[in-house]
């Protein structure tokens, strides 16, 4: 019985060893990330520029609970989902 123990654990171990390497190489960081993306939502405030999954780049007027209040232009004002705000630009990378 105890070798077939020692044979049964040694088959399973590059399975082992294959779902630690995809562990620390994707999943770990994806959790990294949106762990990331979520300060960076909770963190927005009045005059933040960010850019939309859609490829705009607006200003802040209000963030909301759950819908941020936008300035696409001098007259126009919308809403938009808290889903969809790809990311915060940072000062200097406005012209990016």
């Amino acid at each position: 019985m105890g070798a077939e123990q020692g044979s049964m654990i040694g088959s399973f171990l590059p399975l082992i060893i294959l779902f630690a390497i995809f562990y620390f190489l994707i999943i770990r960081p994806q959790q990294k990330q949106q762990k990331a993306h979520k300060a960076m939502l909770e963190s927005l405030a009045k005059g933040d520029k960010i850019i939309t999954s859609g490829g705009l780049i607006v200003t802040i007027v209000k963030p909301e609970e759950e819908f941020i209040k936008i300035k696409l232009n001098d007259d126009t004002i919308v809403k938009l989902d808290r889903a969809f705000v790809a990311k915060k630009v940072e000062l200097g990378n406005e012209n990016a």
